[in-house]
């Protein structure tokens, strides 16, 4: 059985290491003004936007409180629980994940900190998707791990498109956002189709949650924002999105079936 905490807070402090550093020694490559359109202007020095990179500490702490609750969670005795404390411990590492990925992109403005800013991006939004097909089909471990990866794949591929994209720019957005709209329409039609249980409001508020974050970032990527400010529409998309990371994650831990079939068929342990 996983530690969920010790597991987590090793994969955030050894990737903010790493990050570290990337950045002090130059391992990123140089500053080609990647991230440069959201608003904050770059300064000299080892971390190009200050309040760009600092919020995505925000995903750090919502990966380590998914942790702490899936470490805390008693399984019920009759096994009615749906999220297995391993497939939780992934999601928390992958929350995780999302801050010094696209930290790398806002402290160093250069390509391979755009490469991973889009990576972290795809696992969060390949893990939904994944998380939401292989329970919507009923299907065990080995086809959420193949899902998984597809999902992930498929995102690197089309992120290869060099033309922009009207409203989200990059390629890479466009998938990112693709695999969490799939995950709310799957969400949608789990809840509907009744043989499970949750605490739906976790779901509102995650969802809320992202869109209110969405709508922050087109209007700062339209110019609503001060370069000069601490206060950057960009840092409250990081903060908003790690909100809704970690109530989607509550959304996933609510939820329980009394059929034994559905719950023998899923991922377990």
């Amino acid at each position: 059985m996983p530690r969920p905490v010790p597991t987590t807070a090793g994969v955030a402090a050894g990737s903010i290491a790493l990050l570290a550093l990337a950045v002090v020694q130059g391992w990123l490559g140089p500053d080609v003004g990647r991230g440069a359109n959201f608003c904050e202007r770059a300064y000299d020095g080892p971390v190009a936007q200050p309040a760009n990179t600092l919020s995505n500490l925000g995903f750090v702490v919502a990966g380590l409180l998914v942790a702490r609750h899936a470490q805390r969670r008693t399984p019920p005795p009759d096994g009615s629980h749906v999220l297995p404390t391993t497939v939780a411990t992934v999601y928390a590492c992958v929350v995780v994940l999302l801050g010094p990925g696209s930290a790398a992109m806002h402290a160093t403005q250069s390509a391979w900190g755009g490469h991973l800013d889009l990576l972290s991006m795809y696992l969060v939004a390949g893990f939904a998707a994944a998380w939401a097909w292989v329970r919507w089909t009923r299907r065990g471990t080995a086809a959420f791990v193949t899902a998984y990866v597809v999902c992930v794949a498929a995102c690197e591929l089309v992120g290869l498109w060099p033309e922009p994209i009207p409203v989200v720019h990059y390629s890479g957005n466009l998938a990112f956002g693709a695999l969490l709209v799939a995950a709310v329409v799957l969400e949608t039609a789990l809840w509907r189709r009744g043989e499970t249980t949750r605490v739906l409001r976790h779901g509102v508020v995650a969802l809320v949650s992202m869109l209110v974050a969405f709508t922050i970032w087109l209007g700062s990527n339209a110019g609503w924002c001060d370069p000069d400010s601490l206060l950057q529409g960009h840092a409250a998309w990081h903060l908003l999105c790690a909100v809704a990371a970690y109530w989607l994650y509550r959304l996933y831990a609510s939820e329980h079936t009394t059929d034994v079939r559905v719950a023998q068929a899923l991922p377990s342990t």
